[in-house]
């Protein structure tokens, strides 16, 4: 598949770049997309989630009533789960839902994430690019200029570049990662990839292993 390369004003460089067919030509296999996006999410969550047992609940230890003869059901402390105040029956505890996957999987997901975007032609080729400072204004034309102004755009850069990370921090529906970054789920998730040319040559050293 070729894809035409722009420059950041949006003009064709008159050059193409060939997508590799083994990254961006794949079957998708949805059940590893839905792992892979699963791992990540899961991940994303902190695991501190924390209610107090019977024995944590601050309270006299103290027996409430007589064991018989109360004319109601046994009662021990006031701590009891039964009660108001009283402690959690298998409340959430601190944990790590985190998972593993197998390094082959995670790959073919990203391969069948970069698939979906290539046969929705998703992804715009532009030449590699630089601001000279951060300045989200700049990075906004670039944006208009490649007409994707609007929509949830994922730009991947061959290494990390301050100057264009910082120009697109403060806009909700941009997001900048380096190529050795990429998953899964931030492809799915964004409607058009903006990737530069090193980038492509990253992400073919990355999943071509």
């Amino acid at each position: 598949m070729e894809v035409s390369v722009l420059n950041i004003n949006g003009q064709e460089t008159g050059r193409k770049v060939t997508l590799n067919e083994a990254i961006f030509g794949i079957e998708p296999n949805d059940h590893v997309l839905y792992l892979d996006v699963k791992q990540y999410l899961a991940n994303q969550r902190q695991g501190t989630a924390k209610s107090k047992e019977r024995s944590e609940v601050s309270g006299s230890t103290r027996k409430l009533g007589r064991q018989k003869g109360g004319g109601g059901a046994r009662r021990g402390d006031i701590n009891s789960p039964v009660l108001v105040g009283g402690g959690r029956v298998f409340g959430p505890q601190p944990r790590d839902y985190g998972f593993k996957l197998n390094k082959k999987v995670k790959l073919l997901a990203r391969k069948s994430a970069l698939s979906y975007k290539a046969q929705e032609n998703a992804i715009v080729v532009v030449e590699d690019f630089d601001l000279t400072a951060p300045k989200t204004k700049d990075f906004v034309n670039i944006t208009k200029n490649l007409k994707v102004e609007g929509k949830k755009t994922l730009v991947l850069l061959p290494s990390v570049n301050k100057n264009v990370y910082l120009s697109a921090r403060n806009l909700q529906r941009s997001e900048v990662m380096t190529a050795h970054a990429l998953n899964a789920y931030k492809v799915l998730n964004a409607d058009v990839l903006v990737v530069t040319e090193k980038s492509l040559e990253a992400i073919d050293g990355v999943l071509n292993k």
